[in-house]
């Protein structure tokens, strides 16, 4: 791994069922992440994801990338454009600094962007360590 190496992509398509899973398994049980109704009564047009589903699909990509004995160590991303039921999100990702440790690892910081049909639904950048 190098510095400037792109990762494959990942479309994830946005069902309404990974959205309302997503927000029970991370217990966040506000109404816009499972009531399609209550979430018109607030303004948005149906259910959508919530931050931590997104958190768990962005280590899910760069775990699957860097191999089962990658481990993070640090996930910062913000939110911007809603991922709705019926769309796509595709995650996209590049290396950008590489650093070898002493005990053997390397650690590497990748700049990721999850688009969808809306814009950019999260950016951000995860630190991952892998063994050499």
């Amino acid at each position: 791994m190098r510095a400037g190496d792109v990762l494959a992509p990942l479309e994830i398509p946005v069902t309404r069922t990974l959205v309302v899973a997503g927000a029970v398994a991370s217990r966040d049980y506000q109404d816009v992440h499972h009531d399609a109704e209550a979430a018109r009564a607030k303004g948005s047009p149906d259910v959508f994801m919530n931050i931590l589903t997104t958190n768990g699909l962005v280590g899910r990509y760069v775990t699957d990338r860097f191999g089962p004995r990658a481990v993070l160590r640090k996930v910062a991303i913000r939110l911007g454009a809603p991922n709705y039921p019926g769309d796509t999100m595709t995650l996209t990702g590049t290396v950008a600094e590489v650093t070898d440790g002493p005990d053997g690892t390397v650690t590497a910081l990748v700049r990721v962007a999850g688009a969808n049909g809306l814009g950019h639904h999260v950016t951000g950048t995860v630190t991952v360590e892998v063994p050499r």
